[in-house]
């Protein structure tokens, strides 16, 4: 008899084989799972099939083919009457669908939709992938819209990033796809896409950008039309013309991997040219344009970006004023006229604040925006001449020198640098407020010396200067490169008690129904210089518009301020102030060629003045809450009648140039008949005439309070 498999079992083994098995910890987790992923899978299946049935449940929107959008954000001077700028279809100019040429469809379609002929109005893979990455983060920040979804959102909702707007815009694009056929939905789409520099639509578009209609434009350029709904200001050739070509031949790849174009003809397009209409035509719509740029940078820091501005139909408050920053307009021309500074190249910026709350009043970043767009005022890096002596004048008196000590206005060498005094004319020893009045060049370099070049670096770095500075004494004299934004700012402290004070331009946003989405907060104020020092340069800097280089600059009322000429009349600058506006005034070259006989004293002064004519209209003669500093007789003497137009001394040494008292005609003979004192009202007064310098007014001043103890206090 065979042998069976059981017969050498031990009562043991009987035992083990007969009990139960248990499942492995492991099997059970994966099991578990397992169970998960398909109880997931099938809710999720059954909340798009939902969302699939109610979809097809919603009713079509009545009279959608005849719907225009209503397009009105509009920007806002502080007066809340007038409007400084207008986002709305300047150039809007509906266009058929059988009219857009081919290719700009097919590119438009390629960038932002490739499966527009092909879902009922959203895409479900895309919007999975969206979902999910922003419930990760908690809030949007990734977006799967298709072109019917943009649609939905140009007519009818806001940009703003919200779970509950995407929902909204879901449902309407389901809808607008059971209204209207697929090619009545891009033809709308086309029409009314916000396309950067005020256009509205792709025929707009054209003529802003190539000043052609859209069907005579070439492959290259609907490329880039193409590529502008993403991001209209940061691909506009206007503001970039590497970045819009960039985006253009993203563009024409995705058009070539889907087959819309050949391989021959997308590498043709991107050897094309991008030639530019020559004036942008929603440049002349804008009042304050170089302001209004100011304003989008900060809507952006404030998560804002410039579709959702541009069609959100916003009411945007700014801090502009509107009388002062139509005076800085006429003012920059009519006085660069008169010196004959007509050409591109002559250039001008204006930049006003208020030293007490921070808002900014006037900002002209260039004479002429449609001519160019580049912003003076933020960017370009310009030596300021003698205008920064007063922060070698505010370090030393930090250090404990006052106004009336004495200092040797003689030949100074400090290692190889010997700086000298315009025309070699030296005064001796001199109280160093006068120093600072006459704007000698060695006692500037004798302070440095005296103070240390750190010390003057830790001075502008406290009240907001960030362009580095050079670790050299000829710092002294201006030879630095710094922003008319930030030397503005720095030169408030010396207004307002010693504080520095964030400038900012957005007052406040309101939706079209009026809500309130953005108050603007507390400015932001340090405490960086004592208020003995602030109120010691205040009284010396008032010299210089009363008896020193800055008397064109004289409103009779008072003020202080500081003239600057950069070496060889590259540079020409007048920075001062009231107790509650700032004002700083650049004139230059952007080829950083020579401009003879345009000095501080001259044509900047002259800009100053007639700005701060209007800007401090509002405030009276009100003189700063400032402990009385005697200056010997020369902050009391009655002013005489002067020619208009101090007189820089120049240093021939270190780039840049001195401002000299004197008394005696300014200029070219062709300039010489400019020698009154500029006002709005005076461009008809005769040559012969001289200007009144004196006070309005010889009773007691009025004081304009400084809410030193109380930062917080500092805004309304």
């Amino acid at each position: 008899m065979p042998r069976n498999y059981y017969d050498d079992f031990t009562p043991k083994d009987y035992a083990r084989y007969n009990m139960p098995k248990r499942k492995k910890k492991d099997e059970n987790f994966f099991h578990n799972v397992k169970k998960a992923i398909i109880i997931g899978c099938a809710c999720i299946l059954a909340g798009v099939v939902s969302l699939e049935l109610y979809l097809a449940s919603l009713p079509p929107i009545q009279n959608l083919d005849k719907f225009k959008p209503n397009i009105v954000t509009k920007f806002y001077a502080n007066d809340e009457n007038n409007v400084i700028k207008t986002f709305t279809a300047y150039t809007y100019q509906k266009v058929d669908f059988n009219e857009v040429p081919d290719n700009m469809k097919k590119a438009l379609i390629a960038t932002e939709d490739k499966n527009f002929y092909h879902h009922h109005g959203y895409d479900p893979a895309g919007l999975a992938r969206s979902t999910i990455e922003n419930v990760m983060a908690g809030h949007v920040v990734q977006g799967a819209s298709t072109i019917t979804q943009q649609l939905a959102r140009i007519l009818f909702l806001s940009n703003e990033r919200t779970f509950d707007r995407k929902i909204k815009e879901l449902f309407i694009a389901a809808r607008i796809e059971k209204t209207i056929p697929k090619d009545k939905i891009l033809e709308m789409y086309m029409n009314n896409v916000y396309l950067g520099s005020g256009a509205y639509g792709v025929e707009g578009a054209a003529q802003i950008y190539f000043d052609k209609h859209l069907k005579d434009c070439d492959l290259a350029e609907l490329a880039l039309l193409a590529g502008l709904p993403q991001a209209p200001s940061v691909y506009s050739p206007f503001n970039s013309m590497d970045l819009a070509v960039k985006r253009r031949n993203q563009v024409l790849l995705r058009m070539y991997k889907m087959k819309y174009i050949t391989k021959d003809e997308m590498d043709q397009a991107k050897k094309e040219k991008i030639h530019l209409a020559a004036v942008p035509q929603f440049y002349t719509t804008n009042k304050a344009p170089y302001f209004c740029d100011y304003v989008l940078k900060e809507l952006e820091k404030l998560g804002y970006d410039e579709t959702e501005i541009s069609q959100g139909g916003y009411k945007i408050v700014t801090t502009l004023d509107y009388d002062a920053q139509i005076a800085a307009n006429e003012a920059i021309l009519k006085n660069m006229r008169r010196y004959g500074l007509t050409s591109k190249e002559n250039q001008a910026a204006v930049f006003s604040f208020n030293p007490i709350d921070g808002k900014i009043l006037v900002y002209a970043g260039g004479k002429n925006y449609v001519e160019t767009q580049y912003d003076r005022v933020t960017q370009a890096v310009r030596p300021p001449g003698s205008a920064f002596k007063p922060f070698v004048y505010a370090a030393a008196l930090e250090k404990g020198v006052r106004p009336t000590d004495m200092i040797s206005d003689s030949p100074i060498t400090i290692g190889k640098w010997s700086p000298r005094n315009y025309n070699g004319r030296y005064r001796g020893k001199i109280p160093v407020y006068k120093a600072l009045m006459v704007s000698s060049n060695v006692c500037a370099a004798r302070l440095i010396q005296e103070v240390g070049v750190r010390a003057v670096q830790e001075m502008t770095q406290v009240l907001g200067i960030t362009t580095p500075l050079e670790n050299d004494a000829t710092i002294a004299l201006g030879s630095n490169g710094i922003k008319l934004f930030e030397i503005t700012r720095a030169y408030g402290a010396f207004a307002n008690g010693g504080y520095v004070v964030q400038p900012y331009a957005i007052e406040r946003i309101e939706t079209s129904r009026g809500k309130v989405v953005y108050q603007a907060p507390k400015t932001k104020v340090s405490h960086e210089l004592s208020m003995n020092t602030a109120s010691e340069m205040t009284a010396m800097l008032k010299t210089v518009i009363l008896h020193g280089t800055g008397r064109a600059a004289n409103i009779g009322k008072p003020a202080a301020g500081k003239t600057g000429t950069t070496d060889d009349y590259r540079d020409a600058s007048f920075i001062g102030y009231t107790p509650n506006i700032v004002t700083g005034v650049w004139v230059g070259r952007d080829d950083n060629k020579q401009m003879r006989g345009v000095q501080g004293g001259t044509v900047p002064a002259l800009i100053w003045h007639d700005v701060m004519m209007v800007a401090t209209k509002k405030y009276g003669d009100i003189d700063f809450d400032y402990p009385e500093i005697p200056l010997g007789n020369d902050n009391k003497m009655p002013v005489k009648v002067q020619v208009v137009g101090g007189t820089d001394e120049t240093d021939s040494n270190e780039g840049s140039s001195e401002d000299e008292y004197v008394d005696e005609s300014m200029g070219t003979p062709a300039q010489k008949s400019v020698t009154t004192r500029s006002s709005r009202s005076s461009e008809s007064a005769s040559p012969s005439q001289k200007a009144d310098f004196t006070p309005k007014s010889e009773s007691q001043p009025v004081h304009a309070p400084i809410p030193m103890a109380n930062p917080d206090g500092l805004r309304n």
